[in-house]
């Protein structure tokens, strides 16, 4: 077992303790700080610390299982400290802080941390600048605008002088589509950190953010955190909550820290999704615990006319030690994924009553370019998640996703329009409480998945579990208790997979060609 410092900040750090075990340790431990008691009982292998001095080395330590760990780390530095207060904020609740919010976030220097004290501050849209710091104090809460006229409205597209080149602003799934701005906004900046123990509230149940959630209203809906054409950005610490859609959505960022912070959406909420990376390089998401309405993390990178002509693919991506809780789907790859999805590592993770845990969803139209590959889930704990293992190639998203085209389960043309799917790699894996599916892949008969390989994977049934849905395409039955189902796979590898608990045959097999069970 081994302490190891993620990333440190200049008022804050991140920690991890490497143990092996899915998001919580064995027994709780204590953590230390310069020999003071900081936690008596930590139980998460992902603990951060707060209210730091800037440019000071600190020791750090823990007693585990018996074990003394310690780790000595040094605070980055800090050029200069922008009280918001001073900008005349109010703190009840209800006045509008929104231009001086602003206005301490554009006047702070480089180098800079602009520290929101405890207290409730309405606000509408911010707009963060590069080279700085916002602290949000434990009991400061930023709470959304319910007035959605109060928002900025940013177009999905601006087109250049030249009449030939377009810059990219803003996207509603997958498209660049004119969207209100997000309560934070990192947009075209670097060097960026937002972190301490306060809340981004959007308090989008007290709006009409969440009726009719599919019909444009002036505007697509915005985002609680917006990240837009960055680098080197980091999220920690913080709670977001009762988001307008999607909670965290990036689209073209470089260098992604999403470090040990809670997302809390209720579990109705409509599209309020975790966090969706959208044609984003080197990420890593560690530690977060995430609740919401929808998918709880989804890869994408954008739907066909971004990701054909862009080709940007969302890739080199960490997933670790998070909580997965509710939600329609645990990790999920997709379905707005037309730039393709490469190598990505999920481990130590737990979803608990997620519908569906590991989830790939694509459908013919994402393009050529729409390629999923090198995908890794390992050391991943489910509990009572209905369906596992889903990989959908027939996912009826879209306004032509109920059609023929989508739907055909006949080979048609292998076209420019084609998605393909390569190698998935599951191994070290226990699902328990299982309903409708413990395995469920269903490729194109054109395009079949070209790998799936399964090595130490455990999977057992609910003995009262309900049918239901294992993947979300037309004219499929509902099933419960399925063990195995493939249809349109080359090659399936299973490598001590038990399953136990199901009801009829093992393995139901359609189209699959290289098959080996030991």
């Amino acid at each position: 077992m081994n302490l190891s410092l993620i990333r440190s900040m200049t008022r804050s750090a991140v920690f991890e303790l490497e143990n092996g075990l899915c998001y919580r340790p064995a027994h709780p431990f204590t953590v230390t700080l310069n020999g003071k008691t900081v936690y008596e009982a930590c139980q998460t292998n992902v603990f951060s610390l707060f209210s730091l001095l800037p440019g000071t080395e600190y020791t750090v330590g823990v007693q585990a299982e018996g074990e003394s760990l310690t780790c000595i780390f040094t605070t980055e530095a800090e050029t200069f400290f922008v009280d918001a207060s001073r900008y005349g904020l109010v703190a009840d609740g209800t006045t509008d802080n929104t231009l001086k919010l602003q206005a301490a976030l554009s006047t702070c220097p480089k180098g800079g941390t602009v520290y929101v004290p405890a207290g409730r501050y309405r606000t509408c849209s911010l707009f963060l600048k590069s080279n700085t710091t916002l602290y949000l104090e434990k009991g400061a809460v930023l709470l959304g605008d319910n007035d959605r006229t109060h928002y900025p409205i940013l177009p999905g597209v601006i087109p250049s002088e030249n009449e030939v080149d377009e810059y990219y602003l803003t996207g509603w799934e997958g498209n660049p589509l004119s969207s209100f701005a997000g309560l934070l906004n990192i947009t075209q900046v670097h060097d960026v950190v937002v972190t301490g123990e306060g809340t981004l509230d959007c308090d989008a149940e007290n709006g009409d953010w969440w009726v009719t959630p599919k019909i444009k209203r002036i505007a697509w809906r915005p985002r609680a955190v917006a990240a837009v054409d960055s680098e080197n950005i980091c999220l920690h610490g913080i709670t977001v909550q009762n988001s307008y859609s999607w909670t965290i959505h990036p689209i073209f960022v470089k260098h992604l820290d999403l470090l040990n912070f809670n997302i809390n959406n209720p579990y109705n909420a409509p599209n309020t999704d975790g966090i969706d990376p959208e044609s984003c390089e080197y990420i890593r998401i560690i530690g977060v615990n995430i609740h919401v309405g929808d998918d709880c993390i989804a890869m994408k990178a954008s739907k066909v006319f971004l990701g054909m002509k862009l080709k940007k693919s969302c890739e080199h991506t960490v997933i670790r030690n998070c909580l997965l809780d509710k939600g329609h789907g645990g990790i999920v790859i997709g379905s707005e994924m037309s730039g393709g999805v490469k190598d990505m590592v999920v481990t130590q993770c737990l979803m608990d009553h997620t519908d569906r845990g590991l989830r790939v969803k694509t459908r013919r139209g994402r393009g050529n370019t729409a390629v999923i590959d090198g995908l890794v889930f390992r050391n991943v704990e489910m509990r009572g998640v209905k369906a596992p293992f889903v990989i959908n190639m027939f996912y009826f998203c879209d306004p032509d996703g109920h059609g023929p085209y989508v739907q055909c389960r006949d080979a048609m043309p292998v076209d420019e329009y084609t998605p393909k799917l390569g190698s998935l790699t599951m191994e070290d894996i226990v699902a328990t409480d299982a309903q409708f599916a413990g395995c469920y892949f269903d490729g194109l008969p054109e395009q079949p998945i070209e790998r799936v390989s399964m090595k130490n994977v455990t999977i057992t049934f609910d003995p009262n579990a309900e049918a239901g849905q294992a993947a979300m395409a037309d004219n499929r039955p509902l099933v419960k208790k399925l063990a195995i189902y493939a249809e349109n796979v080359k090659e399936i590898d299973l490598h001590n997979v038990k399953i136990e608990g199901y009801e009829g045959e093992r393995l139901h097999f359609a189209n699959v060609g290289h098959f080996e069970e030991d």
